[in-house]
């Protein structure tokens, strides 16, 4: 299949990759020049516009940063939408807010294309073993004709219902994801402190009512398991800002829903101060860090 590809980034490009190695001709596109031109150097088709990555498309799959972008990207002047082939059906894996994925899905499919919001869960290491989780939002019927072509990239491929509920059960998954690793982070810190050994402490919570996967496969505290980003000084996987960006977007979602999420709102502001401590750019289970001054 001919696919256009755009959004080149920690996720993206191995995710782009994926859809080479199972044989499909991509099309990529991406705002820095040297993200196009490394995925040409693995037999990507480079363009060097949203047009010109569309063009003659079969499918088009994005992954980008942010709601902003994905409306600029789908909806601008110069977009998409402005150049795609009617009837060529679109996918986007950003993490966005539902109600800007249900508003250009909507646009799109105004103009005859059908949309799926498909966010991914998994981290950077998913992407490259093409093991990630699609959470999926669209028709059935549009879900069974893409879930062939995302299991080229992902090993679990969920249909959430229509349109926006798979950023839905992004967000949602996140908020307790960032929960479940501050709750990690004390419980090692607290059990460092009072003299346990952490890898004696992590297997009793592994193996016990704690059990998480912010423990078991993530745990936060160095030493205890050796392929953790704690084991590498926090970096890679999924960064603190990127964190803080979807609790941010849980948060504004619940604020629109009249819903509370009072522990979602204090690990929004624990993230926050981790990045403002300088902590963004480290993966999320960097968190543990606002209690290094109380371990051992």
């Amino acid at each position: 299949m001919k696919l256009a590809f755009i959004g080149l980034g920690q996720m993206g490009a191995p995710m782009a990759r994926n859809l080479l190695k199972a044989g499909h001709a991509v099309t990529a596109f991406d705002v820095v020049a040297e993200h196009v031109a490394a995925l040409a150097a693995d037999g990507a088709t480079p363009a060097h516009s949203l047009a010109e990555a569309v063009a003659g498309a079969e499918l088009v799959l994005t992954m980008l940063p942010s709601s902003p972008h994905v409306r600029s990207v789908y909806l601008g002047a110069d977009g998409v939408l402005a150049h795609v082939a009617q009837g060529v059906p679109l996918i986007d894996s950003s993490t966005i807010d539902p109600h800007t994925a249900r508003e250009v899905a909507a646009a799109a499919a105004a103009r005859g294309n059908p949309m799926a919001d498909a966010p991914v869960s998994g981290g950077t290491g998913g992407a490259k073993a093409g093991t990630l989780t699609f959470m999926v939002g669209a028709p059935t019927a549009l879900y069974e004709r893409i879930k062939p072509l995302l299991g080229a990239m992902g090993r679990n491929i969920v249909h959430c219902g229509d349109s926006g509920t798979g950023q839905v059960a992004k967000i949602c998954n996140n908020l307790l994801l960032g929960i479940s690793m501050i709750g990690v982070a004390e419980a090692m810190t607290l059990g460092a402190k009072l003299g346990i050994d952490a890898k004696v402490l992590a297997g009793v919570i592994n193996t016990s009512s704690g059990r998480c996967w912010s423990s078991d496969t993530y745990n936060p505290f160095p030493g205890v398991l050796a392929d953790a980003p704690a084991a590498r000084g926090y970096s890679g996987g999924f960064a603190t800002d990127l964190m803080l960006k979807d609790l941010g977007l849980a948060a504004d979602a619940a604020r629109q829903a009249k819903q509370p999420v009072a522990l979602g709102a204090l690990a929004q502001q624990l993230f926050q101060m981790a990045s403002a401590r300088g902590l963004g750019a480290l993966d999320f289970s960097a968190i543990i860090k606002l209690y290094e001054g109380s371990a051992a």
